[in-house]
């Protein structure tokens, strides 16, 4: 892939566009009843990865969910009846393993966003959503399938998609926007 004489901006947008019609909504909307269902959840990711996945942490507390992110000094310990959910565009992350075989022995329900369905973290995940980008895993590969560099479309597919969870939970769980507004930090 050359830069030469393309769109950048357009090419970028249709390969996003690509992804998400790629996504099962079915499952989209499963774990959005997950979600809206636990009793707490809690969140993580790696990397970029994980700024997506706190920015959703966000707004799952903008919707008045009792949610928290791992490595927060304020985090809950999981138990039955709680969501993990966590981000492993290659599946393979060393840590997200770990952090997702301690949540299954706490008992939690595991939710795992990946690219890989066929990873270790695919396999030890109770519920995966494929979202079927590139990432890290496979951008050296000769058919590269994105312009942009290393793991980033899958990252942009992931902030798209929060976005259209955040919509679906609303609805789900009957927020308005202005509740969701109020919840809103005023320490900015």
């Amino acid at each position: 892939m050359t830069n030469a004489g393309t769109n950048l901006f357009g090419t970028a947008l249709d390969e996003l566009g690509s992804v998400l019609a790629r996504v099962d909504e079915s499952r989209v909307d499963a774990a959005c009843a997950m979600l809206a269902g636990a009793n707490k959840v809690v969140v993580y990711g790696c990397g970029r990865e994980a700024l997506q996945v706190q920015g959703f942490a966000m707004r799952l507390y903008h919707l008045g969910l009792p949610v928290s992110v791992v490595g927060d000094m304020t985090t809950p310990p999981l138990a039955a009846g709680d969501v993990f959910l966590v981000s492993s565009g290659p599946g393979e992350t060393s840590t997200v393993l770990t952090l997702m075989q301690v949540a299954r022995k706490a008992g939690a329900t595991v939710l795992l966003l990946t690219a890989q369905d066929e990873s270790s973290a695919a396999r030890l995940a109770d519920f995966a959503l494929l979202i079927p980008a590139q990432t890290m895993a496979d951008d050296q590969d000769p058919e590269k399938t994105s312009v942009l560099p290393m793991g980033s479309v899958f990252e942009g597919a992931l902030f798209l998609l929060f976005e259209v969870m955040v919509l679906k939970l609303r609805t789900i769980t009957g927020i308005s926007p202005e509740a969701m507004r109020a919840r809103h930090t005023n320490m900015e």
